[in-house]
């Protein structure tokens, strides 16, 4: 790889802070295309490559039933680089400049109903030691805080602030937001510290969230608990911390909540990223309409 390579990947990282996984995301998909470009076409640098060479690229992914959305994930990751280049003045113009995304069907995500959530929570009404406290708080965390699955399991004790309702997260880019608890998710908060405290070795003390041999969470872990969970009281597809965020924002806009102060919560950088949840809320919507709307009284 060449030093722009290093440059790159010092610039994600420093700069636009990505976390370290996207950016080892961005360089395997650069990483390929070089590989690809060294085989085809013997070109060791891929800063002098062409959009022929890249077309070329995006069709063997495409032969090789790599799906739209990941195929438009390693172009997104090269085009950055590109963009890096110009901005840095390594090259005059992108090969990228004029090329179109393939095109992916559009996913809509099934949110859990109240009655799904209450279902789950009923089970664990009165957990019994430490697992069963810290499942239920898990999933009360990402229902009533829509916090992501990796900033529950990098979640630090120190963070953590039952007297004051508020937890301190870690989220995208390294942005800090201080999330809201409801007083009955401090009162579970207040439950696991006792739980938590019982254990016999704690090796990851600064992280809230342990297994019971006192080791940090990881997030196949969080999933499986979840799905788990959630298998028993609902038939869809996906069961997921997702969803269970999912849930989280569209409860909240069905039943009221100004967008802006979702997004706020939820820690996305525009209101763009927010309303990809507002279609689960448009038949809450259409109730409220029809039975308002003058027109439809008469």
């Amino acid at each position: 790889m060449t030093n722009n390579f290093q440059s790159f990947k010092d610039y994600l990282q420093l700069e636009k802070k990505y976390s370290p996984h996207t950016v080892n995301a961005y360089m395997n998909d650069i990483g390929f295309f070089e590989s690809f470009n060294k085989s085809n076409f013997e070109q060791e640098n891929i800063d002098q490559a062409n959009y022929s060479q890249i077309r070329s690229w995006i069709v063997s992914l495409v032969d090789n039933h790599v799906s739209n959305s990941t195929v438009n994930r390693k172009v997104a990751s090269l085009k950055a680089f590109y963009k890096f280049l110009l901005k840095t003045k390594q090259i005059e113009a992108s090969p990228l400049l004029k090329h179109k995304a393939l095109k992916t069907p559009k996913i809509i995500q099934i949110p859990f109903s109240e009655k799904e959530v209450d279902a789950v929570l009923h089970q664990i009404e009165n957990p019994v030691g430490f697992e069963e406290t810290r499942n239920k708080l898990i999933i009360d965390l990402f229902y009533t805080t829509g916090i992501r699955r990796t900033e529950l399991v990098n979640l630090k004790t120190a963070n953590v602030n039952a007297n004051n309702n508020t937890i301190k997260v870690l989220g995208k880019r390294n942005k800090e937001r201080i999330l809201p608890l409801l007083p009955i998710v401090s009162n579970q908060i207040n439950s696991y510290f006792k739980e938590r405290a019982h254990l016999e070795i704690i090796t990851d003390i600064d992280y809230f969230f342990l297994t019971k041999k006192g080791l940090k969470l990881n997030d196949s872990f969080v999933y499986r608990l979840i799905n788990t969970y959630f298998s028993t009281v609902s038939e869809k597809v996906k069961k997921s911390p997702h969803i269970l965020r999912h849930t989280f924002a569209t409860h909240l806009l069905n039943n009221g909540a100004d967008l802006n102060s979702v997004k706020e919560l939820l820690g996305h950088s525009s209101l763009a990223s927010t309303q990809v949840y507002t279609h689960s809320s448009l038949s809450e919507l259409k109730k409220v309409y029809e039975g308002a709307h003058p027109r439809n009284q008469k």
